[in-house]
């Protein structure tokens, strides 16, 4: 509820300093340029021009700060991250700005449009920066006179992770961390005993395996992995668990290893050295505009699909007796199911005996099916699916729970692909393509591990383009 607060503010703020910026660009053009008084301050105001613009630019400056990231985890904010984020944002949004609505301008001399130029970037950014500013300066404040906090689980039970505990509460800046309690690692071997001191501060919740359900119930914020030299081998199971956990901020404790390597890398020089795992597997800037992508061709491929659409819909109703649209539920972002809609290209009996893969010559795929499937016909409706927002047009291709938990078995890494929304395409259709069995499955599942740590919009257009080949090709299944 703090963190909505304080997102209102910056955004009122970063408003009254759009309006602002633009008011004083307006009267320095009009004062500078065509030479009006300053006493005729009624003209300049009676110019819709000057309306329009406070009522629709900060609009847009407001955009495109959502759009970079800005407004997200308010309350952690850093006012040299910020000072970037400013100077960034000012740059691009000016200049678009300038070429979209002042370029045509009539102006005396072409040094009068660096002049503007200058002068709008100049003011805009000190207005919106001295106001975050005031706003990053005074959340900082709270957190480090332990007015704001963020709820804190720690993973470990041991000498590290009482002294992890102890070098957080005792740093000169209090970096926020409120500590709900700590989980004991659970290990091959004999339980362990947990360390009297560390219970002695701070309630036990359970072991590692609780880790899930802890962080839903107590809206658990920042994890902290604490753990023995001895128990190492489980961090990579502890991160694997955490990963499909929400926007959840994990930190590990380093080792002396790590900072020979450089491999420790602190906000604050007054904080404790943490390792901060990074989760986001973009900047937010590419996922904001992958996701304005993801709107934008698949209602461009609907409206000019829809010819072939209704073409396929027809077709398939007259081939084969059945409905239309075939809808199955599938396991997506988060491990959260929703349905995918697909044209039917089986016969409606066709899983009468239960789940069951493709296969070449399948007999439970109609003869329009199969040329549906070899140019992705099937696959049209699944745009509706990437309106929604339950699927990416670039991603990985959803399963069904059945096959998820067969393919967890052999390959647990599989789970990872959740942190990603599933796609009408992917990186392992297009250089593995269709599976057929369970260990095809897993065999192409390394090619949308591989996407996953390099997505970007770059490999999204690669793969989109490899895609067309492929429908053109007709090498689907």
């Amino acid at each position: 509820m703090k963190a909505r607060w304080v997102t209102i503010r910056y955004i009122i703020l970063d408003v009254l300093s759009a309006m602002a910026a633009w008011a004083l660009f307006f009267m320095f053009r009009k004062i500078g340029f065509e030479h009006l008084a300053p006493a005729q301050l009624d003209t300049i105001l009676a110019d819709p021009n000057f309306w329009l613009g406070i009522v629709v630019i900060p609009l847009g400056w407001v955009v495109l700060y959502a759009l970079q990231g800005t407004y997200k985890n308010v309350l952690r904010k850093s006012r040299l991250k910020e000072l970037q984020q400013t100077a960034t944002a000012t740059l691009i949004g000016v200049v678009v700005l300038f070429f979209a609505l002042l370029l045509d301008d009539e102006v005396g001399s072409r040094n009068n449009y660096y002049v503007s130029l200058l002068f709008l970037i100049g003011v805009h950014f000190a207005l919106t920066y001295s106001c975050r500013l005031l706003q990053t300066s005074a959340t900082v404040r709270r957190v480090h006179n332990r007015q704001l906090g963020f709820p804190t689980l720690l993973i470990g039970s041991h000498s590290k992770a009482y002294q992890t505990y102890l070098d957080l509460e005792n740093q000169e800046r209090y970096s926020g961390n409120i500590f709900i309690g700590f989980v004991e690692v659970e290990t091959d071997g004999p339980a362990q005993r947990c360390e009297s001191r560390l219970a002695a501060v701070m309630p036990q919740l359970g072991t590692t395996a609780d880790v899930p359900q802890l962080i839903a119930q107590h809206h658990i914020e920042e994890v902290i992995i604490a753990i023995e030299d001895t128990e190492h081998t489980q961090i990579q199971q502890i991160l694997r668990m955490l990963d499909g956990c929400g926007e959840v901020i994990i930190k590990i404790t380093p080792d002396a290893r790590d900072m020979i390597l450089g491999m420790v890398r602190v906000d604050s020089i007054f904080h404790s050295p943490l390792i901060t795992i990074n989760t986001r597997l973009m900047e937010e800037w590419q996922y904001s505009v992958k996701r304005m992508c993801d709107i934008l061709l698949s209602l461009l491929a609907l409206v000019i699909l829809s010819p072939v659409f209704l073409i396929t819909a027809i077709i398939v109703k007259a081939t084969s007796p059945g409905p239309i649209f075939y809808a199955q539920e599938r396991i997506g972002y988060k491990g959260k199911p929703f349905k995918m809609h697909k044209f039917r290209s089986m016969y409606t009996d066709a899983e009468a005996c239960g789940p069951a893969l493709s296969r070449d010559n399948d007999p439970r795929i109609t003869p329009f099916g199969r040329f549906m499937r070899k140019v992705r016909l099937d696959e049209i409706p699944q745009f509706y699916n990437v309106l929604k927002g339950t699927m990416s047009i670039v991603g990985y291709r959803p399963e069904r729970q059945f096959y998820i938990d067969q393919i967890v078995k052999r390959c647990p890494e599989y789970l990872l692909l959740q942190r990603i929304k599933p796609g009408i395409t992917s990186w392992g259709q297009v250089k593995y393509g269709y599976a057929s069995t369970v260990d095809e499955m897993c065999e192409r599942l390394k090619y949308d591990l591989l996407y996953m740590e390099n997505m970007s919009i770059t490999t999204d257009i690669k793969i989109l383009i490899y895609t067309v080949f492929i429908i053109f090709q007709g090498r689907g299944k």
